[in-house]
């Protein structure tokens, strides 16, 4: 007797389901090229209250590091927190043996923020959302 096979949505996935998906890819990616050492990275930004105002989380992984999330309140931004930020996930990034860097933005975020830490776009989508882009770039480590 066949097995039967169904697809459900799942509003709020468990651990184990994201665990179980996760470490299939893992797995099937390490037999395919090897171990990433992986890693995720996350600074943030504290007030004096130590609420946190800002961060960024990353992740390093075959040598090259991903900006997943960068933010800073909106009334901390162009005081050099975001270049910190990075600067400090960067370092650690290659001290980790990274080589490369490289994330995504939108039009209507920080592009020219990226671009003015040496980061160069590679790749875009037009109309994402509606009326913006979405820009993918890059940067050597």
């Amino acid at each position: 007797m066949a097995e039967e096979y169904k697809i459900v949505y799942e509003e709020k996935p468990e651990d184990s389901a994201w665990g179980i998906i996760g470490h299939g890819v893992s797995r099937y990616n390490k037999e395919q090229a090897g171990d990433n050492h992986f890693k995720r990275l996350c600074y943030v930004l504290k007030d004096s209250d130590g609420e946190v105002v800002g961060g960024v989380i990353a992740e390093v992984y075959w040598d090259w590091l991903y900006i997943d999330l960068l933010w800073v309140q909106e009334g901390l931004r162009r005081q050099g927190f975001g270049k910190s930020l990075m600067a400090r996930a960067e370092e650690e990034a290659r001290q980790m043996g990274a080589k490369n860097a490289y994330l995504d933005t939108f039009s209507f975020q920080a592009p020219g923020f990226y671009e003015s830490l040496g980061y160069k776009s590679f790749g875009e989508l037009p109309d994402f959302p509606q009326g913006q882009q979405r820009f993918f770039m890059r940067k050597e480590l």
